[in-house]
């Protein structure tokens, strides 16, 4: 017997989160622990379920299992968010403009950008002497 899932995946800078639900009693795994104990800055747990309020769901009516792997703590809370969001529109595609318009199905392509020769980063230049 195999399980239905819907798969989603999302990205966020370095991130890259592989997001599977499945009907089930509301437990949320992320890389093998629990959520709340994986993302346990404050706001970050609420803002991956965001997706569930945008669409009047409740995240206790699915099971949620995540692998993320690299990025820090920003970029994959925003990677799982996305991946959730996608998922979501693969159980219901009516739910696109709610999503939408939270701006949960927009993948940030902003990325740290590569360091230049002759500066000391991105854009910092040597402190200029005229002497």
């Amino acid at each position: 017997m195999s399980v239905q899932y819907f798969e989603g995946v999302g990205r966020r800078k370095e991130s890259s989160a592989r997001v599977r639900l499945m009907n089930g009693s509301g437990k949320f795994v992320v890389n093998g622990k629990e959520a709340a104990a994986y993302f346990s800055r404050l706001g970050d747990l609420q803002d991956i379920l965001r997706p569930f309020t945008a669409v009047g769901e409740d995240s206790q009516r699915y099971d949620v299992s995540v692998v993320v792997n690299g990025g820090g703590p920003t970029g994959q809370t925003e990677a799982v968010r996305l991946g959730l969001a996608r998922a979501l529109l693969l159980i219901n595609t009516e739910w696109t403009a709610a999503l939408r318009k939270f701006g949960l199905l927009t993948r940030d392509a902003r990325v740290k950008e590569r360091k230049k020769p002759g500066l000391k980063r991105a854009r910092k230049a040597p402190t200029y002497t005229k002497r």
